[in-house]
């Protein structure tokens, strides 16, 4: 899923885990410490175990997107109003929106020396598409001319290059697409789009666990399900260089925990603090505290594979999403620090638009009458799959209450006791009912809340929806002739969606989090991510 304009970095991570999984420390490699072991002028953030290796074609997820976004940086990345900001581009060109021309700025390096050139993305790029390498965000080149060729449906590759990327020389390359897509350039804002050095090919599997990138941070370590340490890189020439001397990403098992380490000292930033602590945190950090929408929505998605919701009749969805008192949960529960969704977009996306629609309004009768006319659920009764780590209990209990109370059909949690955990149970169609979704914009159209997560063939729609109507709205959309159209059009596809209920959205996102007394400039970007490149120490 990411503010000073020029000091930022994205932490593109799809999947919100709200916070993260065993107790930090840190055994510095080196450097006066503090209490914590945390070495002098480094700054510490809870952050947990990365799902996957430290790839960015193989990372969705908040936590192993924060590392990422440390490690490497793209061509463009967004500033706090989601407008774009060329970092390793100097421009990024189109006169069709078909065929884009990329010129690099010169005189960059990837963290082992190497050049970073035309070709080091275009081979990078070509790697991830590949169907081979099981990349899980292979979808987002899915746009580029000869992605079929590198990403059959069935079968082995005809190709290990798309024919669509083109070096013009060591800082130009081309782009050119299947069709028209007037979005993307917003797309190339996501850490997928990073580059890679020579030395990956080698080994990536090494390189996963190691990795070398061109990012405002150099990799030093990674002691699993404890704690992950970059520093800070001082040939960087991005405009969001580091203003400290490196970051501890710190696991904790509870939000709790890792929001009474803030309180004693032991760390310096917590992303969100957990229900119980909301009420006072504000009193407890002062300054400190940060109460600051974004960019992101909380949803219930259907595993549609699954006995609870295989060839359910959308009716019945729009009667759960009717039975779900999200008003009274979003000031209770949330203590105020949520907004009931009227879309399936968050506000500060191009294309949001309130929904002309009763199923996001909370209606006991309407929502009996309608599970009853789509025939129920089966055995009446149905799971949320959620992470245990990430401070959800409450609200998934509150839920279930709300629609157990309204039509009498049965809910409960399923707690997994981690997100990479939870994140394994959806990649691998494990889902018993519904899940938590949470999603953060990667770029901040409309689109990316719609067919990253809607389409059939795209990579983070764990819900396994697939709807050939939808896909071709879908398909309308990216052939529009204007940036605008195309949200246009997508705004259509958002309501399409009200018939076909592929998720129920509950309500946007809004980052309750904080940071202790021996840190300084600790802003939020466009994505809700804590700009950690501008933070300070006392």
């Amino acid at each position: 899923m990411r503010g000073a304009k020029s000091a930022k970095w994205v932490a593109g991570a799809a999947v919100i885990a709200l916070a993260a999984t065993a107790c930090g420390g840190g055994d510095s490699d080196g450097g006066k410490k503090n209490t914590s072991g945390q070495p002098a002028g480094y700054v510490s953030i809870d952050v947990g175990e990365p799902q996957k290796p430290l790839m960015p074609a193989d990372t969705n997820e908040s936590n192993g997107s924060y590392v990422i976004q440390s490690l490497f940086t793209q061509l463009l990345d967004f500033d706090d109003k989601g407008e774009i900001v060329l970092t390793n581009a100097e421009s990024v060109e189109t006169e069709d929106s078909k065929t884009w021309t990329v010129k690099l700025k010169a005189g960059w390096k990837f963290h082992n020396g190497e050049a970073v050139t035309a070709q080091s993305y275009i081979d990078a790029w070509n790697w991830y598409a590949n169907v081979k390498n099981a990349q899980q965000n292979a979808f987002w080149f899915s746009d580029i001319k000869g992605y079929a060729d590198v990403h059959p449906e069935k079968g082995d590759p005809k190709s290990d290059k798309m024919s669509g990327l083109k070096a013009v020389d060591d800082t130009t390359f081309t782009i050119e697409l299947t069709d028209k897509v007037p979005y993307f350039n917003y797309k190339l804002g996501y850490a997928t789009f990073a580059p890679l050095p020579k030395v990956f090919y080698d080994d990536p599997k090494a390189f996963g666990q190691k990795p070398i990138g061109n990012g405002p941070y150099t990799f030093e370590k990674w002691t699993h399900k404890k704690l992950i340490q970059v520093r800070a890189w001082p040939e960087y020439q991005g405009p969001n260089k580091a203003a400290n001397k490196g970051i501890q990403f710190k696991n904790y098992s509870t939000v709790e925990a890792a929001y009474q380490d803030v309180i004693s000292g032991n760390l310096d930033m917590i992303r969100q603090v957990g229900p119980r602590d909301l009420p006072k945190y504000k009193t407890d950090l002062g300054d400190g505290a940060i109460d600051q929408p974004y960019a992101a929505i909380q949803t219930l998605v259907p595993a549609f594979y699954s006995k609870s919701f295989k060839d359910i009749d959308p009716k019945v969805l729009q009667g759960l999403s009717m039975a779900i008192d999200r008003d009274t949960i979003t000031k209770t529960v949330l203590n105020g620090t949520r907004i009931p969704a009227t879309s399936f977009t968050p506000p500060q996306v191009k294309g949001n638009q309130t929904l002309d629609s009763d199923i996001l309004k909370y209606n006991p009768a309407k929502a009996k009458e309608l599970i009853k006319a789509g025939g129920g659920v089966p055995e009446n009764k149905f799971t949320i799959q959620y992470n245990a780590d990430g401070g959800h209990k409450e609200w998934v209990t509150a839920v279930c209450e709300s629609i157990r109370n309204a039509t009498g059909v049965e809910c409960t949690g399923d707690a997994k006791p981690d997100f990479p955990t939870d994140l394994e149970a959806r990649d691998n169609d494990e889902v018993k009912g519904f899940y938590r979704g949470g999603w953060v914009a990667d770029y901040p159209v409309n689109v990316n809340f719609l067919k990253e997560l809607y389409h059939s063939k795209a990579e983070s729609n764990n819900g396994r929806f697939n709807d050939k109507e939808v896909d071709a709205l879908m398909a309308k959309g990216d052939k529009a002739d204007s940036l605008e159209e195309s949200v246009a059009a997508y705004q259509e596809v958002e309501k399409k969606l009200v018939e076909k209920m592929p998720a129920i959205p509950l309500w946007y996102y809004a980052i309750n989090g904080g940071h202790g007394k021996n840190v300084d400039n600790v802003k939020v970007d466009f994505h809700g991510d804590l700009e950690l490149t501008g933070v300070t120490t006392k």
